[in-house]
């Protein structure tokens, strides 16, 4: 049986369109780019505030069950790390963090063609196949 591997979109977008993502992750403040969010049933997940979310959460349950812990908790004190993951959001479909290849074929696509300097500075895909992913740091 082979392996159908999952896969996310990350955009890059600018700082003034990222603090607008973030206060409303519909992505209402550009038109095009909500219109993709709304017609996948999709939204999206400002990086440096998942990340944040996950130190929060290590820190309430035991970061003992967290491997990343220090790795994010670093990288979100770090200034010139924290102003990258501002800028970085995660596209989520009906919710999930990873879908299937059919779905981040088509966002993707549409999402290139929204590529500016207005806005969106970049698209990014990612797959859950562990050969092209790094290894989590250690501790």
């Amino acid at each position: 049986m082979a392996l159908t591997w999952q896969f996310q979109l990350r955009i890059t977008v600018t700082p003034r369109l990222a603090a607008d993502l973030r206060a409303n992750p519909q992505g209402v403040s550009h038109a095009a780019l909500h219109e993709v969010l709304r017609r996948h049933h999709a939204s999206l997940k400002c990086q440096f505030d998942a990340f944040a979310d996950y130190v929060s959460e290590a820190e309430k349950q035991g970061t003992e069950n967290y491997p990343l812990y220090q790795w994010t908790r670093q990288t979100i004190q770090n200034p010139e790390k924290q102003a990258k993951y501002l800028q970085s959001f995660a596209l989520y479909v009906n919710g999930e963090e990873i879908y299937g290849k059919e779905i981040a074929d088509v966002m993707e696509a549409e999402l290139l063609a929204l590529v500016s300097d207005e806005g969106i500075k970049n698209v990014a895909r990612f797959d859950t196949n562990p050969a092209n992913n790094p290894q989590p740091p250690g501790r």
